[in-house]
């Protein structure tokens, strides 16, 4: 079960062209399902029927797992078995009548403008260490990318003339401007902090931790979290609570929906919209409180 795990893995990443952190999700769940087959004395996919599914959801069910992640499961349950449909290694397809639960449209956390400014102004010092935190958070608030966007880009895209980066999500990319705050904090990074932190002179990657090695996800989520609790914000920050500042701030001073989704990479704008809906709501709250015969 293993290897034919491997190969709907390798057909991930070298047909479907999906993103790092989707294969990622999907070799996680299967793997934790393969598990689960074993212990239930499951020896072979084809064995698997349609109650064995719904055996394994109510497991994950019973097991705490929110609808978000029970729901994921699912869709790389349901791609899997179609895989094996369409390469012939199996004739029947268990997870046909397998549904989702529904997942309730949660508000993202999002910081004021006086919440980021107080985080970006933290890494305030001269070491290369601080210099490069600087970068980072300037650039993740200036563009809206994901964290893991972040720590997989590599020197050269950074455009300092345009102003803009090269953003990679599997085989798509996208192009991406920042500002004068960003450009003047990257500047900076790259004139000399880069190099005393990147120890290979010959590595591509722009940003790098205190080994010398690409960062990793944890690792920044630790740089952030630092950085949050010195500016004395509250709310329980994440790297994504930025790229979801990003959106709303925009949305909130007037940019289409169009531009925004073309800069976070959403495929479908209605994942957007959200950030249109908070906007209206807190117009809403601003008139209630403020207009004279509100």
């Amino acid at each position: 079960m293993e290897k034919t795990l491997d190969g709907f893995i390798t057909y991930l990443h070298n047909v479907k062209k999906k993103s790092e952190n989707t294969v990622l999700s999907y070799n996680r769940d299967l793997t934790k399902f393969i598990k689960y087959l074993r212990t239930n004395k499951i020896t072979s996919l084809d064995k698997v029927e349609e109650k064995d599914l719904e055996k394994y959801i109510k497991e994950l069910n019973d097991n705490g797992f929110k609808s978000a992640t029970v729901s994921r499961n699912i869709a790389s349950l349901k791609a899997f078995f179609h895989y094996l449909n369409n390469e012939g290694v199996l004739s029947n397809d268990p997870t046909k009548s397998l549904k989702s639960p529904k997942i309730e449209k949660k508000i993202p956390e999002i910081l004021t403008t006086d919440e980021v400014f107080a985080l970006l102004e933290q890494p305030s010092g001269d070491s290369p260490k601080e210099i490069r935190d600087k970068a980072m958070l300037e650039l993740l608030y200036a563009t809206g990318i994901r964290v893991s966007e972040l720590i997989n880009l590599e020197a050269s895209d950074v455009n300092l003339k345009t102003s803009s980066i090269l953003c990679r999500d599997g085989s798509k990319s996208r192009t991406i401007p920042y500002g004068k705050k960003a450009k003047d904090a990257l500047t900076r990074y790259l004139e000399g902090a880069r190099e005393a932190i990147v120890d290979n002179k010959e590595s591509t990657i722009l940003f790098a931790n205190c080994s010398g090695q690409k960062m990793s996800r944890q690792g920044f989520w630790k740089l952030i979290k630092h950085y949050a609790k010195k500016a004395g914000i509250e709310s329980d920050i994440t790297p994504h609570t930025l790229r979801h500042s990003f959106a709303a701030h925009l949305v909130e001073n007037g940019a289409d929906l169009r531009s925004v989704q073309e800069m976070l990479g959403h495929s479908d704008i209605s994942t957007t919209q959200i950030y249109a809906n908070m906007s209206h709501s807190h117009i809403r709250e601003v008139y209630n409180r403020t207009h004279p015969r509100g």
